[in-house]
């Protein structure tokens, strides 16, 4: 019994021509070991620069206790200011992350230290890229980004374990209906395959993130992430051009999240109830049948 993960493929540089065809287009996941390299920021942004740029502004902070269905969304375990919240994870394992502020619009001048791959594809998104700080042994659940971008995932300052699904295992891993995250329950790192049988086989990347390392995740792919060290990370996103991955992202943000936000504002634990009951039942029936093939 077991997963079946395989190390990721590593390239040193590349060209856009084999990025495209080599895992642009097959969407398949891939390290670029030299592209930070070229920043500003391989150099620059260690723990104490960002104390420095950030400054003393209050963050919330979120742990790894399961969801509170009678929480307001996205409600966070704690508050504290960016710079205490550095010197705790420098010197203390914890499992408090950032995840929803954003660094950068705190410190425009961060933008001066990264560059987008432009020159491996185009359709970038965001002006202020999205950054990630974790303690030692913090995790990121299983789960896949709502609106389907391609991901560009830079790690600094320690090391991260990576584990990766494509999308097709979504029931498998037993999603949650209406939701772009897995059933809780299970920690994939270590599962106990008796209580959750659906997992046994299933096929998976697994990767260890350095200082400088870039991963590339395709659109659609589910992550899970654990803090090796305290450490922090940049992802830029990029759009597929695929006019159904397009139109499957605009169903996540407009329709299914709306409709869920309202039904757990409603319904609350006998909602999130039923969910996890039918990611199990969902699960069970792909797994007796072979799903998916």
């Amino acid at each position: 019994m077991g997963l079946y993960l395989t190390p990721i493929e590593v390239v040193e540089d590349i060209s856009k021509e084999d990025f495209r065809q080599k895992y642009l287009l097959p969407r398949k996941p891939v390290i670029l070991r030299n592209m930070a390299k070229k920043w500003p920021a391989y150099e620059k942004w260690t723990m104490d620069y960002m104390k420095e740029v950030v400054g003393d502004v209050e963050v919330p902070l979120y742990d790894s206790s399961k969801a509170d269905p009678s929480a307001p969304i996205n409600s966070s375990a704690a508050k504290m200011k960016f710079t205490d919240y550095i010197d705790l994870i420098k010197n203390t394992p914890t499992d408090l992350r950032i995840f929803l502020f954003d660094p950068i619009k705190s410190a425009p001048k961060l933008l001066e230290d990264y560059i987008s791959p432009k020159e491996l594809m185009g359709g970038f998104l965001d002006k202020y890229p999205a950054m990630f700080f974790g303690g030692k042994g913090s995790e990121t659940f299983l789960h896949f980004d709502i609106d389907m971008p391609h991901i560009f995932h830079t790690h600094f300052n320690g090391r991260k374990h990576v584990l990766l699904f494509d999308y097709k295992w979504k029931e498998r891993l037993y999603k949650i209906p209406f939701a772009t995250y897995a059933l809780e329950d299970y920690d994939i790192s270590n599962p106990d395959f008796e209580k959750f049988p659906a997992l046994d086989g299933i096929e998976g990347i697994e990767c260890i993130l350095e200082h400088g390392d870039t991963l590339f995740m395709p659109t659609g792919w589910w992550h899970y992430m654990r803090y090796l060290d305290g450490s922090f990370s940049i992802s830029q996103r990029a759009w597929d051009k695929s006019w159904a991955v397009k139109a499957h992202s605009l169903w996540n943000l407009l329709a299914q999240r709306n409709f869920d936000n309202f039904m757990k504002g409603k319904f609350k634990k006998k909602y999130m109830d039923w969910k996890e009951k039918k990611a199990i039942e969902h699960a069970n029936y792909a797994f007796k049948k072979g799903l998916p093939k």
